[in-house]
């Protein structure tokens, strides 16, 4: 796998295949914060840039998001998430890793070795 300095992951080219595919990494960066907000318990994100990128795609109320670090197609993962009070910290961090590790994998092929999570904070009423 190659990467350019536009922080690109470049998909190695196939027979069936009539270019190349680049995957930015903040692509995979708001893959994973998508997924995170779709597990039950979490509030919002902390964290980067993701923010501006799903702000610009029409994504409300997402706070921040991901940092991804891609080395040889494989992926990980670091990211800071706000909770909503009462949920199981435990619970609901293993849901996060299982549901970004499977939505980052299936879109976009990438093996994802870790999904490490920050509590950043709870939220109440949420």
């Amino acid at each position: 796998m190659e990467k350019d300095t536009k922080q690109n992951i470049v998909m190695p080219k196939q027979a069936d295949r009539l270019g190349e595919v680049r995957i930015a990494d903040d692509v995979v960066a708001m893959i994973a914060g998508l997924a995170a907000l779709e597990v039950d318990g979490v509030a919002s994100m902390v964290g980067n840039t993701a923010n501006e990128l799903l702000s610009k795609v029409g994504v409300k109320g997402v706070q921040k998001g991901a940092r991804v670090e891609v080395v040889d197609r494989t992926v990980s993962v670091e990211m800071a998430v706000n909770l909503k009070y009462g949920y199981n910290i435990p619970t609901v961090c293993g849901q996060i890793q299982e549901k970004v590790k499977s939505a980052i994998e299936t879109m976009t092929g990438l093996t994802v070795a870790d999904v490490n999570i920050r509590i950043a904070g709870v939220v109440m009423g949420n």
